[in-house]
C-alpha cells in the first residue's frame, strides 16, 4: 500500500462550506497538507458517504463482505445498529460484529442495542438489561445508544428504560430514537429524555415537530420503507438537522447503490451539492462524533473521486489512505470465516399445527401498505371451508404464520392482507425484531413447506409451490450468509423473482414480510405468541 501520494481535483470542504481547486498530500493514512491551488483536473474530491443509521444485518451480509460491496459506491462509514443480531444472540451477537468488522478497512460504529428484546411479547433468543448496557457503552467500540423502540417506556418512566438511557448520558453517548408518528405531548416527554434522532417520520409535519423538539431526523430509503420524497422538502428547508440513512438494505439493493443514490436524487431535486454532501458526511461526524476524515489537515484519509455532479460516478474511494474502490470494482479482500454463531431449536411443523378452528365469520386482518412499515387493521369476512379459516386467495386474505425458532412451539396464525400471492408460500427467519419464522401462503402444505426448509437449513429465506421448495440459506444467527456479497444478491434475486412470480405485486416482499411481525410499530402485527395491537401495545382477539 502507498502510504505517501498526492491528489489534485475540486476539494468539496464541508466544514467550511467551499469548493474550491488544491491537493491533498496524505501521509500513513492522514491528510498533512491541504494547498489550494490551479490544477488541471475536473475531478472531484469529497468526504465518503456516511450511512446514519443501518442494521447491516438487514443485507445478510456479514459485515467484512457489506464493507466490500458498499465502498464501490462511495461509502466510507455505517453507523450501526447490530439489534437484529443482539435479538438472537445478545451481546455476543454484537461481539461477533464488531471483530467481524475489524477484519476490513471500513469503519464501523455500533451502538448497544437497548431493545432486546423490543416487546415482551415476543420470543427472542436474548435480553440485555440496563447493566449489560452500561458494560457494552464502556467499550470503546461502542459509540452511541442504539434506537429506543420502546418509547411507551420512556414516556410512561419504566424504571429500566430510564437507567438504560442514564448510561447513555452518563457516558456522553448519544441515543438514537424509533417513535413512528409520535407527536404532541408524548413527543415532547420522549425528546426531553435525551433521545436525538428519528428515522421512523412519516410525513413533513411530523418530521418538522420532532426538529422543534430538538431531534435530528434520519431521512430512510431502504429495501423495503422508502420516506426519500415524502421528506425531502424537510431537508432542504433544515439540511443542518438531517442525516440520510438506509436502514435496512436487502443484497440485490446494496450492489445497485447506498448513500450515493440519496446524494444525487438530492442535487436532482435541486439541492446544492455542497449542501447535500454535509448531509451525506458532517452531519453524522457531529452528531455521533465519528472518527471520519472530513478532508481538514490531520484528519483521516477518508474521501471519494467523482467525475462530476452530474453523473455522480464514484471513480476511487479511499479509507485511512488506502484505497478500497476503483472504477466499480471493490479491491477489500475477506477472508473465510468458520465460526458461525447461530441459535435455532425450532421443530417441524405438520399441517394441523397451523389450522385453525373458525370461531366467528369474521376476522381482524393486517393490512400492508407497500413501502411502508406501518401497517393498518381491517375486520374481513373469513373464508371457512369444514370448518376452518383458510386463505382468501381471491380478495387477497392470506394465512400468516409465525413460529418461535428459539425452542419447541406451538405457532400463531393470523391473516394478512396486500402480500398479493396467487399461488404458493413464503417464508424467512429474518423477521424484525425477534427473528423467529414467519410465513405466509395460500395453502397449508405450502406453508409448512417453506417453514421447514428454513428449520432443516437453521435459517433463511424460502419460497414453495407445490413439489417444489427453494431456500436461501442464513446460517449466521439465521440472519445473515457468509458468502461473498455479489453471490448472496444473485441467490436472493432468484428467490425474490420467485416469490413475485407466485403473484406478489410489492417492491420488496420479503423485506416487507420481515416487518409483519414488527410490534413496536403499529397498527397489527402478529408475533409468535399472537396477534398484537400496536395502538393499545396488547394482544387482540383474531375473532371479531
Amino acid at each position: 500500500m502507498k502510504t505517501t501520494f498526492s491528489i489534485s481535483g475540486n476539494i468539496v470542504d464541508v466544514v467550511n462550506n467551499r469548493i474550491f481547486k488544491g491537493t491533498l498530500s496524505v501521509k500513513n493514512g492522514i491528510i498533512i497538507n491541504v494547498i489550494e491551488k490551479e490544477i488541471d483536473s475536473d475531478v472531484y474530491i469529497m468526504p465518503g458517504f456516511i450511512d446514519s443509521h443501518v442494521h447491516i444485518e438487514s443485507s445478510m451480509l456479514r459485515p467484512a463482505q457489506f464493507a466490500k460491496s458498499a465502498v464501490v459506491h462511495g461509502t466510507v462509514a455505517c453507523v450501526s445498529d447490530p439489534h437484529e443480531i443482539a435479538n438472537v444472540l445478545g451481546t455476543a451477537g454484537v461481539d461477533f460484529m464488531i471483530e467481524d468488522g475489524k477484519k476490513v478497512p471500513f469503519k464501523f460504529f455500533f451502538g448497544a442495542p437497548s431493545c432486546v428484546p423490543a416487546t415482551d411479547f415476543e420470543s427472542s433468543g436474548a435480553k440485555i438489561n440496563a447493566k449489560q448496557i452500561k458494560t457494552m457503552l464502556q467499550n470503546k467500540d461502542i459509540y452511541y445508544l442504539a434506537e429506543m423502540m420502546n418509547f411507551p417506556g420512556v414516556i410512561f418512566n419504566d424504571p429500566e428504560v430510564l437507567k438504560k438511557i442514564k448510561w447513555a448520558h452518563h457516558y456522553k453517548k448519544p441515543i438514537d430514537g424509533h417513535a413512528p408518528g409520535l407527536m404532541g405531548d408524548q413527543l415532547q416527554a420522549y425528546a426531553n429524555s435525551g433521545i436525538s434522532t428519528d428515522h421512523e417520520c412519516m410525513n413533513e409535519e411530523e418530521a418538522l415537530e420532532k426538529i422543534q423538539q430538538g431531534m435530528k431526523i434520519q431521512i430512510r430509503e431502504g429495501s423495503a420503507a422508502k420516506n426519500f420524497d415524502d421528506l425531502f422538502e424537510v431537508a432542504r428547508q433544515h439540511p443542518e438537522k438531517v442525516m440520510f440513512c438506509s436502514d435496512d438494505k436487502h443484497p440485490d439493493d446494496l450492489i445497485k447503490g447506498h448513500i450515493n443514490l440519496l446524494f444525487k436524487r438530492a442535487i436532482e431535486k435541486g439541492m446544492d451539492p455542497l449542501v447535500a454532501a454535509r448531509i451525506c458526511s458532517y452531519n453524522p461526524v457531529q452528531h455521533y462524533n465519528l472518527n471520519v476524515g472530513l478532508l481538514q489537515k490531520g484528519d483521516a484519509a477518508d474521501f471519494i473521486v467523482i467525475d462530476n455532479f452530474d453523473s455522480l460516478n464514484v471513480l476511487f474511494t479511499y479509507i485511512n489512505g488506502q484505497k478500497v474502490a476503483e472504477s466499480g470494482k471493490s479491491l477489500i479482500q475477506v477472508e473465510e470465516i468458520y465460526n458461525k454463531p447461530n441459535s435455532f431449536n425450532a421443530l417441524p411443523l405438520d399441517i394441523q399445527d397451523i389450522e385453525l378452528e373458525a370461531q366467528s365469520k369474521k376476522i381482524k386482518v393486517i393490512v400492508v401498505e407497500d413501502g411502508q412499515l406501518y401497517t393498518k387493521a381491517s375486520v374481513v369476512k373469513a373464508k371457512i371451508e369444514n370448518g376452518k379459516v383458510v386463505s382468501d386467495i381471491q380478495n387477497d386474505v392470506l394465512k400468516m404464520v409465525v413460529l418461535n425458532r428459539y425452542m419447541p412451539s406451538k405457532p400463531a396464525v393470523g391473516f394478512i392482507k396486500n402480500m398479493g400471492l396467487k399461488k404458493g408460500a413464503m417464508a424467512s427467519s429474518i423477521a424484525h425484531d425477534s427473528h423467529n419464522i414467519v410465513a405466509v401462503g395460500t395453502n397449508d402444505l405450502d406453508i409448512i413447506n417453506a417453514i421447514n426448509a428454513i428449520i432443516v437449513e437453521k435459517g433463511g429465506i424460502s419460497v414453495s409451490n407445490g413439489n417444489k421448495t427453494n431456500i436461501l440459506a442464513l446460517p449466521i444467527a439465521g440472519i445473515m450468509s457468509d458468502l461473498d456479497g455479489k453471490e448472496v444478491a444473485a441467490l436472493y434475486e432468484s428467490i425474490h423473482n420467485q416469490a413475485l412470480a407466485l403473484g406478489s405485486t410489492l417492491k420488496a416482499p420479503f423485506m416487507t414480510l420481515s416487518f409483519m411481525s414488527l410490534l413496536v410499530i403499529p397498527e397489527l402485527k402478529l408475533s409468535d405468541k399472537g396477534l398484537f395491537d400496536g395502538q393499545k401495545f396488547a394482544f387482540t382477539n383474531l375473532f371479531s
